[in-house]
């Protein structure tokens, strides 16, 4: 039988040895409640407004040139119904 391969120290570290918890540290964590995990890091941050899901039935040619602009034709869609509706288009969010 092959001799596991140790994963780390043996020895007990103190705790104070511990590196200093930086925003950068922290925004990489993950969290646990027990155990279930709860979250990766920062991740998208929050829309002020959720777009509501629905189904709409299109036309095969008018899907076909939709989707000829590449990813994002589903986004293109909401702003072509807000053109066409004459509502202010939203602000786009900062990179």
């Amino acid at each position: 039988m092959p001799k596991k391969k140790s994963t780390g120290s043996a020895e007990w570290s103190d705790p104070d040895d511990a590196p200093e918890l930086t925003p950068d540290l922290l925004a990489a964590a993950e969290v646990f409640e027990g155990d279930t995990f709860v979250q990766r890091g920062r991740g998208r941050p929050k829309s002020g407004t959720r777009k509501e899901q629905i189904s709409v039935r299109l036309d095969p040619d008018v899907v076909a040139k939709l989707r000829e602009g590449g990813p994002g034709w589903q986004s293109r869609i909401n702003a072509l119904l807000r053109l066409g509706l004459g509502l202010e288009q939203p602000r786009k969010r900062a990179a």
